[in-house]
């Protein structure tokens, strides 16, 4: 019997503090910055999924707003939800799982982090309102 295809679901929070700053995480990891979030676990479901991994990731309790973003990574068979957040408690903080955590300008997250997570915190910040960015990307470049 043969299978087909494999993904697994990841989700993603953006979160904006009251002057525009995004909140990040330095991955402990690979040592890279992201948007809080990761991998769904089995059963999980997807606003779960995403307040556990921001808890974990952040310490902060987050409620899920809108969907901004689906992002397909083509070479590893992950598929990226990503939402606009809203904080209802807590202090962000370095974790178990985050080096550090800062609020970064968008100069900042352009600069630092790789483009296929950089473009879902520009686009959860650009003005889509009819509905969602659809991407794919390869792991390092988007391409479409």
């Amino acid at each position: 019997m043969s299978s087909g295809p494999l993904h697994s679901v990841s989700v993603a929070a953006v979160i904006t503090g009251a002057d525009g700053r995004v909140l990040a995480v330095r991955r402990r990891d690979n040592g890279h910055w992201e948007s809080p979030g990761g991998v769904l676990e089995l059963e999980e479901s997807v606003y779960d999924g995403l307040r556990r991994e921001v808890e974990e990731e952040t310490g902060l309790l987050v409620e899920a707003g809108e969907l901004t973003g689906v992002y397909e990574n083509l070479a590893r068979g992950v598929v990226a939800l990503v939402f606009r957040c809203e904080v209802l408690s807590g202090s962000p903080r370095p974790t178990a799982e985050s080096a550090e955590v800062a609020w970064l300008t968008v100069a900042e997250v352009r600069e630092r982090m790789a483009e296929v997570y950089a473009v879902r915190v520009l686009d959860a910040l650009s003005d889509r309102s009819d509905r969602p960015a659809v991407r794919s990307h390869d792991g390092r470049r988007v391409t479409s």
